[in-house]
C-alpha cells in the first residue's frame, strides 16, 4: 500500500492476538492498590473514547468477498459528512474494500468472517475538535457460518422502557455513542430476552436492540422509515428489495405501533451478521416463520449468484 492520509493503526505495540481476533490494547501497570491503569495515551486522548466522536461500518466477508460493499462504504461516507470529519482524498472504495480484506487475509480468515471498521477524529481538542481529520483501526473475528440461516429456536423480545430514540439525523448514522443498545441488552438479559425493541419519542417502534425490525400483517410487510430514527440498515434495504420479489407481499415504509405487534402475523429483525432473526414470542403472542424464511433463501441465492 502506497502513502495514505489516513493512519492505520497495526499490532505493533497495542495489538493482541486473542482466538484469531483482532484486539486492540493499551498497555497497562497495577498500582498498589490492586487496579490497573493505562500507561499509554492511545486512549487518554482518543476522541472515539473519549467524547463519542466516531463511526463504524460491520462488514461480513464469505470467499474473500465482502457482501453489500457499495452499500457499507456510501454509508461510512455519509456518516463522516454528518459529523463533519475531513475525508481523505485517497479513501475510495477500493481502498476500504483493500484496506478490510489485507486486515482479514493477515488472520486467515478469508472464508468467512466479520470484521468493523472504526473511523474516529485525531486527538486533540475537548467538546471542539482541534482538527477535522481522522484515524481509523480495523478488527476482524471468524463467523463459523458463512451463509445465513434460521435456527429453529424461540427468541423472546419484549419493548424496553426506560429511554427512547430521537427521531433525527444522528440516529441514523452508526456511531460509537450505543449506550441506549447497551442498557437495553442488558436489561433484556436481567429479564430472559434475547432482544428488546426501542420506542421513539412518538412512542413507536424505532428499530431493535441490534438491527431493524420488520412486520407482517394482512400479507403487507412494513417497516419504520429512517424518519422515525431508526438506522438507515444495510441489511434492511436488502430485504426491502428482496421482500419486493414475494408474491402477494405488499411492501411498505410505514411507522409501527406498539399495538400492532400483538396483531402481527410475523416480526424479524434484520442485521448483515445475522441475516433475519425471526422473532417467535412477544409476551403472549407467538409468532410464524414463514416469510423470514422465504427471504433468507432469496439473500442466500443472491448472495451465491455475486
Amino acid at each position: 500500500m502506497g502513502k495514505s492520509n489516513f493512519r492505520f493503526k497495526t499490532c505493533n505495540r497495542f495489538c493482541l492476538k486473542h482466538n484469531k481476533k483482532l484486539i486492540f490494547a493499551p498497555s497497562c501497570s497495577k498500582n498498589r492498590t490492586g487496579f490497573y491503569f493505562m500507561q499509554s495515551s492511545s486512549l487518554q486522548t482518543n476522541r472515539g473514547f473519549l467524547f463519542g466522536d466516531a463511526v463504524f461500518e460491520t462488514v461480513k466477508i464469505i470467499d474473500n468477498k465482502i457482501l453489500f460493499s457499495e452499500d457499507h462504504y456510501f454509508r461510512l461516507m455519509a456518516s463522516m459528512r454528518i459529523l463533519r470529519m475531513e475525508i481523505p482524498m485517497n479513501f475510495t472504495l477500493e481502498f476500504f474494500e483493500s484496506e478490510i480484506l489485507t486486515a482479514v487475509q493477515n488472520q486467515s480468515l478469508e472464508k468467512s468472517a466479520r470484521a468493523r471498521l472504526t473511523v474516529f477524529r485525531k486527538d486533540g481538542g475537548l467538546y471542539q475538535p482541534e482538527t477535522n481529520e481522522v484515524d481509523y483501526i480495523i478488527s476482524v473475528s471468524k463467523i463459523e457460518e458463512p451463509l445465513y440461516k434460521i435456527e429453529p429456536k424461540t427468541y423472546e423480545v419484549d419493548i424496553y422502557k426506560d429511554f427512547v430514540i430521537t427521531k433525527q439525523l444522528l440516529s441514523t448514522i452508526k456511531s460509537t455513542n450505543k449506550n441506549l443498545n447497551i442498557i437495553g441488552s442488558i436489561y433484556a438479559k436481567e429479564n430472559g430476552l434475547n432482544n428488546c425493541l426501542l420506542l421513539n419519542n412518538d412512542k413507536n417502534i424505532a428499530e431493535a436492540l441490534n438491527g431493524n425490525i420488520f412486520m407482517l400483517k394482512d400479507n403487507i410487510l412494513s417497516t419504520p422509515p429512517i424518519s422515525e430514527g431508526c438506522l438507515n440498515g444495510i441489511m434492511r434495504k436488502q430485504v426491502l428489495a428482496l421482500a419486493k420479489t414475494v408474491e402477494g407481499i405488499q411492501v411498505i415504509e410505514a411507522p409501527v405501533s406498539p399495538f400492532d405487534l400483538q396483531k402481527a402475523d410475523e416480526l424479524f429483525i434484520t442485521n448483515v451478521i445475522t441475516g433475519i432473526q425471526p422473532i417467535t414470542k412477544y409476551r403472549k403472542k407467538e409468532f410464524q416463520t414463514n416469510i423470514s424464511e422465504v427471504l433468507t433463501l432469496k439473500l442466500n441465492t443472491k448472495i451465491r449468484l455475486g
